[in-house]
């Protein structure tokens, strides 16, 4: 432990941002003595490299001295323990059948970044059975003071699903290419979560841009048309360049973060995390990381008309 420890310290030594960061960060949750912050990664389409961001992000956000989860909610198509080349035995249909326990499931990818895995077969949360229910928030209300940032890997498009995360957490983060295609149905997702579940606030962060500039392009079109129709308040969260280095780390089942960090889109992470940490607890009604479960879990025992739909 003491050398592990040393090693650590020569790290920040090397890296005096990153350790006066990681410092600053941890003295204002003691002061603040704030709770899990909540973030749901989503998309309007797939293949914008939404899971991308949300490993790499943790990466980020661990290095900066944040305890962080990455819970993979695409249970159809969960891939977040593949891009970190890891097997999990066991995943979250395994507590819900009494096989296991909830900490039993978790597991440690690199950095320490902790895993909630989901797989092909999952059952969906929103068709639980009551008890059920309760036994996942047994479960889940003893992880919050264990983590200091929850990142939900939603599934792409308006499913249900997709829908059922995103009102769920704190803040919306919406993930856009500069394809008209991933433009279009970002303003599509946005536009059920405002019309048919009453959100109000999200997050744009602009992926595979060629430099600031066109991603400021990109979200100033957007912001336009979503603003005009739809009621609701779009910030501008930054972006990720385009970066070779994420097929090779893909290749090699790696976070870019992890084999290059000082590469064009490291950067820019490295950026992100630094901002997503600066953001103040929210001061409209979504509640932390215990409201984000029982607001999964407990709709049946108390209907909500944002699920009237289904």
């Amino acid at each position: 432990m003491d050398q592990a420890m040393t090693l650590r310290q020569m790290r920040e030594q090397t890296n005096p941002e990153r350790a006066e960061a990681k410092v600053t960060f941890l003295e204002n949750r003691r002061q603040a003595d704030q709770g899990v912050k909540v973030f749901s990664i989503t998309s309007g389409k797939g293949g914008v490299g939404k899971t991308h961001i949300v490993v790499n992000l943790a990466f980020a956000l661990r290095r900066l001295g944040a305890r962080v989860m990455i819970f993979d909610a695409d249970l159809g198509l969960a891939n977040v323990d593949v891009l970190l080349g890891l097997t999990p035995q066991c995943n979250i249909q395994h507590v819900l059948d009494g096989q296991k326990s909830l900490e039993e499931i978790l597991i440690e990818g690199p950095e320490g970044i902790i895993i909630l895995p989901a797989s092909s077969g999952v059952q969906d949360l929103v068709d639980l059975s009551e008890s059920q229910q309760l036994q996942l928030l047994a479960e889940l209300d003893s992880l919050e003071r264990d983590i200091d940032i929850l990142l939900v890997d939603t599934g792409a498009g308006i499913s249900s699903n997709v829908m059922y995360f995103n009102v769920a957490a704190q803040e919306i983060i919406v993930v856009v290419t500069p394809e008209p295609t991933s433009i279009t149905d970002a303003y599509a997702l946005m536009k059920v979560l405002a019309t048919k579940y009453a959100e109000k606030h999200f997050k744009v962060l602009l992926n595979a841009v060629s430099d600031a500039v066109e991603a400021k392009e990109v979200f100033r079109r957007l912001s336009l048309v979503a603003e005009r129709f739809l009621d609701i308040s779009i910030d501008y969260l930054g972006f990720i360049v385009y970066d070779p280095a994420f097929s090779k780390a893909v290749r090699r089942q790696k976070a870019l973060l992890d084999l290059y960090p000082h590469s064009a889109a490291g950067r820019c992470f490295q950026q992100l995390a630094r901002h997503l940490m600066e953001i103040p607890e929210v001061t409209y009604p979504k509640g932390n990381i215990q409201f984000f479960w029982k607001r999964l879990l407990t709709r049946r025992s108390q209907p909500s008309p944002l699920f009237s739909d289904r």
